[in-house]
């Protein structure tokens, strides 16, 4: 049974909700948050990032099979704007191994509760919006841009049940991903600042 995630989706409340998370003081959660937002990864793929599985160069985050919901191995691209939110995130982390290590031990990474608690000080009551809502919210803003389909479910990671096509979508999409990737955080930036959205470069 598909699991249904509270999420928002009109334009002017996705604006107002990563105002509100960029407004928080400098913190996991907050850093946390805004990666789900800009990859709409799963909450614990986000929440369990170790700084070892980005490559800075290429822009890529690389998520291990161990660590993948159907697992197999999961590659990222990262968005401008993702880049500086690891930098930050990085200035923050206090020399821990993880990305978004908990405020009391910095051998661990943030607990499952913590996006939940975060979205309720924000004022998102139960039942309006989720860490996961994030995927639901970046599926359908790319889907009514018209971004090609296949590439936005290898981004959100859903398993293809043919290996060969799987495979095939692996090293066909990327490119398009990148673009995709970029365009969201775009979109989203666009949203925040209130200005023109970008032009769509599929």
């Amino acid at each position: 049974m598909m699991t249904h995630f509270a999420s928002i989706h009109k334009p002017e409340e996705i604006g107002e909700l990563i105002r509100r998370i960029e407004a928080l003081p400098p913190c996991s959660t907050k850093y946390g948050l805004l990666l789900c937002a800009h990859t709409f990864c799963r909450p614990s793929e986000v929440r369990e990032a170790k700084w070892n599985e980005f490559d800075f160069e290429r822009a890529e985050w690389h998520i291990p099979a161990e660590r993948m919901k159907m697992g197999r191995p999961h590659i990222v691209p990262l968005s401008k704007q993702v880049l500086l939110i690891l930098e930050e995130a990085k200035q923050a982390c206090c020399g821990s191994e993880f990305v978004l290590p908990s405020p009391w031990r910095g051998d661990k990474c943030i607990g499952p509760d913590a996006f939940r608690m975060a979205f309720r000080r924000l004022g998102y009551v139960a039942g309006t919006m989720t860490a996961h809502g994030f995927r639901s919210m970046a599926s359908t803003a790319l889907n009514e841009h018209e971004w090609p389909a296949d590439a936005i479910e290898r981004q959100l990671a859903h398993v293809e049940g043919n290996k060969v096509r799987a495979a095939y979508n692996h090293a066909d999409f990327m490119d398009t991903r990148k673009r995709m990737i970029q365009w969201y955080s775009d979109y989203l930036e666009a949203l925040v600042n209130r200005t023109e959205l970008p032009e769509d470069v599929r």
